[in-house]
């Protein structure tokens, strides 16, 4: 494989791999607080369908961030709300968000552009296009070393915000008062209760972190990735962002990895459509299929290996 080529894969592993990051950080917020999320996707995608049309709307990718992150909450303190006031099923609940997500992206969108659950396309004003640092343009022409630098560079300020917020989740769960606590949640509730503090306020703040993460993944996915929201454009990253939540056993850098691995699968994927291998072509649903194939190998192998959080699905009840 030519250099360049094996470059740019890499550089697009690291675009495929924010909303993933993103979608696990905020899965392991909630389950390490016990609630299970299986809403991710359903979150991601009401913030991307809300993120492109408040873009469009206000011409501005901040305002489409806002909204994002406005909706994501939403659907995540009701997912919070059947979960842990009135003690649901937290799996129930999540696949009803993202049935709910599904459905009146599409009914929305239709209704208000005509155009078949597609937002109008954004242009670069209303996107969060990458960094415009000085010397860019020259940085990048530089012979070998422009290429790798483009790695690295050629991202918009949402790639480095989800980076960022790996050692932050990571530092937060294990050296922050708060960490510890909503960590102790996940795995004995009763004995934080015990010790007078609420159980539900730290599963709330929980939820609508997760919430705000996936507000941000929907944002990148329809504003920085894409120009646009179209119909289930999520697809299915939601799930692979949990495969890589169990994966990791519930921890910040592993999931890094591991998101990484799947975003490798998805450019290797984009890249390979279309290529004939022996004269065949290779139908492009077989290499759409690699980042899924691959979730059924790691569940199969690792599944059993992974301890979640004691706590994790259990609805509390407070002992009289």
């Amino acid at each position: 494989m030519d250099l360049s080529i094996f470059l740019e894969i890499l550089s697009s592993t690291m675009r495929m791999s924010v909303p993933l990051i993103l979608a696990c950080l905020a899965g392991l917020w909630s389950e390490r607080s016990g609630i299970v999320d299986i809403g991710l996707e359903g979150k991601m995608l009401a913030g991307a369908f809300a993120a492109a049309a408040a873009a469009s709307y206000f011409q501005s990718p901040w305002m489409g961030l806002f909204f994002a992150i406005i909706i994501s909450l939403l659907m995540s303190l009701v997912h919070g709300y059947a979960s842990i006031t009135q003690r649901g099923n937290q799996v129930v609940s999540g696949v009803a968000i993202n049935m709910l997500a599904a459905g009146l992206t599409v009914v929305i969108g239709n209704s208000w552009y005509k155009q078949g659950g597609r937002t109008p396309a954004l242009d670069d004003l209303t996107r969060f296009m990458p960094i415009d640092f000085p010397g860019r343009a020259s940085l990048f022409s530089i012979p070998v070393f422009g290429p790798i630098s483009k790695i690295f560079l050629d991202h918009s300020i949402l790639t480095y915000l989800a980076f960022a917020m790996v050692p932050l989740s990571a530092w937060a769960l294990a050296k922050t008062r708060f960490g510890l606590r909503l960590r102790a949640v996940g795995e004995n509730p009763h004995a934080v209760d015990t010790a007078g503090i609420s159980v539900a306020r730290l599963r709330y703040q929980a939820v609508i972190i997760a919430g705000i993460l996936c507000g941000i993944a929907g944002t990148y996915l329809s504003t920085s990735l894409s120009a646009g929201f179209v119909r289930d454009m999520t697809a299915g990253r939601g799930y692979l962002a949990l495969t890589a939540l169990i994966f990791s056993n519930w921890r910040a850098w592993p999931a890094l990895y591991a998101c990484l691995l799947f975003g490798f699968l998805q450019a290797i994927a984009n890249f390979l459509q279309g290529v004939h291998f022996f004269g065949l072509e290779i139908p492009v649903q077989f290499f759409n299929a690699l980042p899924y194939v691959m979730t059924v190998i790691l569940l199969a192998g690792f599944i059993g290996k992974s301890v979640p959080p004691r706590a994790s699905g259990i609805p509390y009840t407070k002992d009289r």
